[in-house]
C-alpha cells in the first residue's frame, strides 16, 4: 500500500529537505500544493485531511492551526515546529532517547519532532541521570556552535548576502528564554532548566554542541570512564539507533572529528567524551546535522517508524 505524504511548509528548509530524502520512494505518494495555493486553508485543509502523515514544517501558530483543519480520525502528523515538543498527547520524536521510544512513536498518532540543539544535550545528559551518575538538580550549561541554515530563510539570506563580511561567531539567545529549553529541561528529565548559550558560525549547515560538567560539585565524583560507559550502554541497547558513541581516550586532547560539518547530509550523531580526572572536570560533546538529525533526517526517521518500514529508509547513517 502505497502511503500518501502531505508536507505542510514544504517551501522551507526543512520542508525541501524532506522532500529530496522522501524523492524515489516507491512506497509514498507525496502530495503537493500548488504555489499559488500554499496560503489558501482550504485547499491546506483538502490535502491534511487526503494524506496518511502530514509533515508539518511551519512557524508554531501555523503548525497549530493545520491540526485544527485535520477533521478526521487518521491522517497522522509529524509537526516540526516548537508547538508540541512538551505536550503529553504527543510522542516526542527523538527515536534514541530511550530503549522503548521508537516502539512510542510508531504507533502514536501525533508526532512531535524534536529540535536540532535539544538532541545533544538530552543524548549525552539523559543517560547519566537514569544511572544515577548525575542527580535531577545538577546546574547543567549548554553550548555549542551551528550552521546558519538552522535560523530559517532570513538568517540564510542575511549571512549569504554577508559573504566575506559574515559574522564567524554570532552568540544569541541571552535572555536565557530560548525556544528550546522546555523540551531540554523535560527530556533530559533536570528539574530546573539548562543554562543555554547557542552560537552560529559562518558555516551553512552542522553542530557541535558541548556539556561542561564541574564534577567535583558532586557528594560521589564519577570518573571520565564511568561517564563514557553509562552513554555508551544507553545506546549500544537501542536498535536501529543512528547515534555512534566514539570510543573514550583520556589522552585525547584535539580531535578533527568535532568539526561540525563531519557529519553534513547525514542522519548520525556522534557523541564523545572528554574528562580530567585528577580535576573532576568532564566535557560531553555531541557532533550532527542540524538540518539532518536535528531536523528533516529525525523527521524521515520518525516517518519510517510510523509507516512500519526500516528506519534507516532514504537516509545516509
Amino acid at each position: 500500500m502505497v502511503a500518501k505524504i502531505f508536507i505542510d511548509g514544504e517551501a522551507g528548509t526543512t520542508g525541501l529537505q524532506i522532500r529530496d530524502r522522501l524523492a524515489g520512494r516507491r512506497d509514498l505518494e507525496v502530495l503537493s500544493i500548488a504555489a499559488d495555493k500554499r496560503k489558501d486553508q482550504d485547499e491546506r485543509k483538502r490535502l491534511l485531511n487526503a494524506a496518511d502523515v502530514a509533515i508539518l514544517c511551519l512557524p508554531d501558530d501555523a503548525a497549530k492551526e493545520s491540526v485544527s483543519l485535520i477533521d478526521n480520525g487518521t491522517t497522522r502528523v509529524i509537526d516540526a515546529s516548537t508547538a508540541y515538543r512538551v505536550d503529553p498527547n504527543w510522542a516526542y520524536g527523538f527515536a534514541e532517547m530511550d530503549k522503548g521510544q521508537s516502539e512510542v512513536i510508531a504507533k502514536a498518532r501525533f508526532v512531535a519532532n524534536p529540535g536540532c540543539w535539544p538532541q545533544g544535550l538530552i543524548a549525552n545528559v539523559r543517560p547519566l541521570i537514569a544511572a544515577g551518575l548525575l542527580p535531577v538538580d545538577y546546574a547543567v550549561s549548554y553550548n555549542g556552535i551551528s550552521g546558519y541554515s538552522g535560523g530559517g530563510k532570513q538568517m540564510i539570506a542575511e549571512y549569504e548576502a554577508a559573504g566575506d563580511h559574515a559574522s564567524q561567531f554570532m552568540a544569541y539567545g541571552l535572555t536565557f528564554n530560548h525556544k528550546h529549553v522546555p523540551e531540554m529541561t523535560r527530556y533530559t528529565g533536570l528539574s530546573a532548566a539548562p543554562l543555554f548559550v547557542p552560537t552560529v558560525g559562518d558555516f551553512a549547515q552542522g553542530m557541535t554542541t558541548f556539556v561542561p560538567l564541574q564534577l567535583g560539585q558532586l557528594a560521589k565524583v564519577p570518573s571520565g570512564k564511568e561517564l563514557h560507559a553509562a552513554i555508551a550502554d544507553h545506546f549500544a541497547a537501542i536498535t536501529d539507533s543512528f547515534v555512534v558513541v566514539a570510543p573514550y581516550d583520556p589522552a585525547l586532547g584535539k580531535s578533527p572529528a568535532l568539526d561540525p560539518q563531519a557529519h553534513n547530509d547525514s542522519n548520525t550523531m556522534t557523541l564523545h567524551v572528554f574528562a580530567n580526572d585528577a580535576r573532576a572536570q568532564a566535557v560531553l560533546v555531541a557532533v550532527y546535522d542540524n538540518l539532518g538529525k536535528g531536523a528533516s533526517g529525525a523527521a524521515v526517521q520518525n516517518l519510517n517508524l510510523m509507516l512500519g518500514v526500516s528506519a534507516r529508509e532514504s537516509l545516509a547513517a
